[in-house]
């Protein structure tokens, strides 16, 4: 399970745009995740746009309706459930963000104030269907490459 908030001032992003991200955010955790592009396994994937009158947004000491529009500001949450997260899985995900946010915005390459965070829910601090989730119930799917799910058990310690 997995929740991609991404937060940008009012009218940053199109529908066109939105759209493309709610696909290509998906798969930019996706693929590190599970170890492999897996379409079924989106369904455990959401993507949260939202949009902030620029009054409410801040860089520098500044709000960006005082700063002028080349401060193009926009950060990330990604919020997963405890598994194998090591440092190089972290880094390849932010990557992966942040072209993906720059495709999207027809850039070359991501803005410097364009940040993303990544935050990993401790495991019993994940619910839903009435319940606690775990990643220990997923690694049986399918959807995850053998070399995942052995790095996941040994994570976990399991």
């Amino acid at each position: 399970m997995t929740i991609i908030t991404v937060n940008a001032p009012k009218g940053r992003l199109s529908v066109e745009q939105r759209r493309e991200l709610a696909e290509t955010l998906t798969d930019a955790v996706l693929v590190p995740e599970v170890g492999r592009f897996a379409p079924a396994a989106r369904v455990g994937f959401q993507v949260h746009f939202v949009e902030r009158e620029p009054d409410m947004m801040a860089i520098g000491g500044r709000l960006l309706v005082d700063a002028g529009p080349e401060l193009d500001v926009m950060v990330v949450d990604v919020t997963v459930m405890d598994a194998a997260w090591q440092p190089e899985v972290r880094a390849e995900v932010i990557e992966r963000v942040l072209a993906a946010l720059a495709a999207a915005c027809g850039m070359g390459r991501p803005s410097p104030t364009w940040w993303v965070t990544f935050r990993v829910i401790d495991e019993g601090g994940w619910g839903s269907s009435g319940g606690v989730l775990s990643v220990l119930s997923l690694l049986d799917s399918g959807v995850f490459t053998a070399e995942r799910v052995k790095a996941v058990r040994a994570a976990l310690g399991v």
